[in-house]
């Protein structure tokens, strides 16, 4: 990734923690879920590859993320049918993939032999406008609703009907964190995209 440090680094550390915990989330679910999390997973790592600072490890070729990303929104178009909204927006966020990896070989990167078409900014610009929107809508979903009383989501038991002894793993199930995943993945994409 082409830009400060740091915060290649902050992304490397949220998308690869992402990614992680989608890999268990793929551990039990239906065959849908585990291949949701699979999904989810496969972008979390591949933007922790793509957001490792230039100085840190020698940068894998622009053409080799284009590749494996379009290769990814190949596959999510042709799952659309499965979760239409859920697989278009993977599409549309491996399609940005690509698009900030074609950014990185063309002027002002290293690398880079050509100017930038006219319309790179505009794309950067509809899909910044996309992902804003994206994790606005994920941050709404973790908003509690009727925080006064106990809903019908924790069981009256205002512990979200988990008991004391529950683990860590049954809170790592919840779907609030999934969510909440997402919002972070979206997060990093929107960061990756004003770094283009």
């Amino acid at each position: 990734m082409h830009g400060p440090e740091p915060v290649g680094w902050l992304l490397v550390a949220l998308c690869g923690g992402v990614g992680a915990y989608c890999l268990l989330r793929m551990r039990d679910g239906t065959p849908r879920q585990r291949r949701t999390a699979a999904g989810e997973a496969f972008m979390g790592f591949g933007m922790a590859v793509m957001a490792l600072p230039a100085s840190a490890v020698d940068p894998l070729p622009p053409q080799v993320f284009a590749v494996v990303f379009g290769a990814a929104a190949v596959r999510e178009l042709a799952l659309v049918r499965h979760a239409p909204a859920h697989h278009l927006h993977h599409a549309v966020g491996a399609l940005a993939m690509v698009h900030m990896a074609l950014a990185m070989t063309v002027g002002g990167h290293p690398g880079g032999h050509h100017a930038a078409p006219a319309w790179t900014p505009v794309l950067t610009g509809v899909l910044l406008v996309y992902f804003a929107g994206y994790v606005l809508r994920a941050g709404v979903r973790l908003v509690p609703v009727g925080a006064t009383g106990p809903g019908p989501r924790d069981g009256g038991g205002g512990d979200g009907g988990r008991g004391a002894g529950d683990t860590v793993t049954g809170l790592l199930r919840l779907p609030e964190v999934a969510v909440a995943c997402r919002l972070s993945m979206g997060l990093g994409m929107f960061a990756m995209l004003l770094a283009v």
